[in-house]
């Protein structure tokens, strides 16, 4: 049995970025970077007004201004301003020449048919100067950077309409076990509805990959390997929930080095989820051609948490996303002991009216209803017996 950190370094020496390719930039949310981006051009690109008001020399402020012409965003001035003139002008329009200033239309008077006069006491320039936020040439974002909306926005102003980003990896999803049935059929006695595959369907949607849900196989050595044979034939990864154990009817782990794959660990030092199971597969000897498989236990807590703490890490780095998952320290509300401190055990917390820690009600593996309105979770480490009352604890959100 090893340790989670132990088994998150046995994960990145196999997990390699399955391939480049381009992508539309509008459809690159959630895809990571490839490449380094520099900017095409200067940001703004030309001395640009601030506000809508009247360009014209500071030294003139003072005197009567003739205005010269009124200028829109998106039509470049045709005259330059001089002594005593001025030209109207629109927020995010280019400077005439000779310009150093645009005053506000609301500190201005028209004091004739084509002439006005500031009315206020001082201004600043309101003038955004060429290149003042980004120079031409400039790097803008790097490679490992995963794409959000604001990514999106920058890969748009520097004209990189074709990023290079990391493939994603398709996803396989089992669920195993013969008293399971799908969520629109009515349990009948020993029978429970599959909460783990959609779950885990849901979960890997979420962090945008394509998934390919392939149904329930029941507790059989054939169908087990038949269906695994299957999934890892059409993806990259295969997670498989349930039957990773040592019962009588546990056939995954048998199936999987059947289908010609090397399992690297199959017990983790962690509450829950303590028979998590890794493998590689044998026969593609090229780095970024390998099909993976994760065996996960069958309770739905354990499930949810093994994804979010190993899965989740390990489908990252598959996708060239190497970054450690973010984590609040807040101040716990309240004592809380364990008799058991052999493994590093994790445990659903809300955040009550102070921002404090509190435990969810938790009933163990299989109480997935204990995450239903839960923050976050927090891990207790192994061999220690607690937290105490303001005691600083990390909860990671989910």
């Amino acid at each position: 049995m090893i340790s989670l950190e132990q088994a998150l370094n046995i994960a990145s020496e196999y997990a390699t970025p399955i391939g480049i390719e381009t992508a539309y930039f509008s459809n690159s949310l959630g895809r990571v970077l490839a490449e380094d981006v520099y900017s095409d051009v200067d940001m703004p690109p030309f001395n640009k007004s601030a506000m809508d008001g009247y360009a014209c020399r500071r030294e003139d402020l003072n005197n009567e201004l003739k205005v010269l012409e009124i200028i829109p965003a998106g039509s470049p001035p045709t005259l330059p301003v001089t002594k005593n003139c001025c030209s109207k002008i629109m927020t995010g329009a280019e400077v005439p020449r000779g310009a150093d200033t645009v005053i506000m239309v609301e500190h201005t008077e028209e004091t004739g048919p084509e002439t006005i006069r500031f009315t206020g006491t001082k201004t600043s320039s309101n003038i955004c100067l060429v290149g003042e936020d980004l120079q031409k040439g400039r790097q803008v974002l790097t490679k490992g950077t995963l794409i959000e909306p604001q990514h999106i926005a920058m890969l748009a102003a520097v004209g990189c309409f074709k990023p290079m980003v990391y493939k994603q990896p398709t996803v396989g999803i089992i669920s195993t076990g013969s008293e399971l049935i799908e969520p629109n059929e009515k349990p009948t006695p020993s029978k429970i509805r599959n909460s783990n595959g959609h779950q885990l369907v849901a979960q890997v949607s979420k962090m945008g990959f394509p998934v390919n849900y392939l149904g329930i196989v029941k507790d059989d050595a054939e169908a087990t390997l038949e269906a695994i044979r299957k999934s890892s034939s059409e993806n990259e990864v295969t997670l498989i929930s349930g039957g990773v154990s040592i019962g009588d009817f546990d056939y995954v782990p048998r199936a999987i080095e059947q289908a010609g794959f090397k399992i690297l660990f199959n017990k983790m030092a962690v509450k829950p989820g303590k028979h998590t199971t890794l493998a590689v597969s044998k026969s593609t000897g090229t780095t970024g051609n390998e099909k993976y498989i994760i065996g996960l236990p069958g309770n739905p807590v354990s499930s949810f948490i093994q994804f979010e703490i190993f899965a989740k890490p390990f489908l990252n780095k598959l996708r060239g996303l190497d970054k450690d998952e973010i984590t609040c320290p807040l101040e716990m509300a309240h004592n809380f002991e364990r008799r058991k401190t052999g493994r590093d055990e994790f445990l659903p917390v809300t955040l009550n009216m102070e921002n404090k820690v509190e435990l969810v009600q938790y009933n163990g593996s299989a109480h997935i209803h204990a995450y239903h309105n839960a923050f976050g979770f927090i891990s207790i480490e192994k061999n220690k017996t607690g937290v105490t009352k303001g005691e600083t604890v990390y909860v990671r959100p989910i």
